[in-house]
């Protein structure tokens, strides 16, 4: 990475956290935390889907006594050794995280709807480059897509590690109680620590004068571009035009496009 970033033809400012960004007689100024301004035609916002891990507000959380976290600031199976631990979430991190613990802790995995599985290599090739190859994952396919259950994609590994090591599903807990949880059947059981797999939301903080965000803070965009305000797009987002927007194979196909329209726009 920092081999690619010399070669590229821009100045990066690493460790720089951006608290606003406005706009005024066509020009945008972005301000960082540190005090420093940057004046531009047009700023794109790269920051993705990972910014604000969403812990769901499932009654009696503050009275837990365990150990409560976010698959964010999950680090390593060893601190959990010998402990029983509940991972919420039926996606690929919270499965990954399950098949880690479940050889060194008592893991249950508690989800709100059974876990669905898709083959991660179907044919020998990776399910990315059969839609990428098959364009399958471009719209208005991917408006269907976007509408499939959560998936956990999986070559076997997983799955394996799962029934090896004992890890079992149950519908997801009620409640915490002071010293663990209540299952969907009433049943109350101690636990030593929940790792909350359940996801991230889209957060601009910094873009919440910039006039391109709705009411409930999301981005107004059509492909990334800004249909809000000029001069501003946006890079990165899940689906934001393909199943592969939020990954490394769409993620260039979809700034390619932003840069195009924005030239377009700030030229005209």
């Amino acid at each position: 990475m920092r081999d690619y970033a010399r070669r590229l033809p821009a100045g990066i400012r690493t460790s720089t956290t951006v608290t606003s960004v406005t706009r005024q007689d066509g020009t945008w100024s972005v301000r960082a935390e540190d005090g420093r301004e940057f004046t531009t035609r047009a700023v794109i916002a790269a920051t993705g889907d990972y910014g604000t891990p969403f812990v769901p507000d499932v009654p009696g959380r503050a009275d837990f006594g365990g150990r409560a976290l976010h698959a964010a600031d999950y680090r390593s199976p060893d601190t959990f050794a010998g402990q029983r631990v509940v991972v919420v979430g039926g996606g690929n991190s919270a499965i990954q995280i399950a098949a880690e613990l479940g050889p060194l802790a008592d893991t249950t995995l508690a989800t709100r709807r059974p876990i669905g599985w898709t083959l991660q290599r179907p044919l020998g090739r990776d399910l990315h480059w059969w839609l990428g190859h098959t364009r399958l994952d471009i719209a208005p396919i991917r408006q269907l897509l976007e509408k499939v259950p959560v998936s956990v994609l999986d070559d076997g590994h997983y799955r394996t590690a799962l029934d090896q090591h004992g890890v079992d599903r149950r519908d997801m807990f009620s409640r915490f109680t002071a010293d663990g949880v209540v299952w969907a059947d009433g049943t109350k059981e101690e636990v030593d620590a929940v790792v909350l797999a359940t996801g991230y939301r889209v957060t601009f903080p910094f873009l919440r004068d910039s006039g391109g965000l709705d009411a409930n803070g999301a981005p107004l965009h059509r492909g990334g571009l800004s249909t809000a305000v000029p001069g501003l797009g946006f890079v990165g987002m899940e689906f934001q035009r393909s199943f592969s927007s939020k990954t490394l194979r769409g993620v260039g196909r979809d700034a390619g496009h932003v840069l195009k329209q924005m030239r377009t726009a700030v030229a005209g």
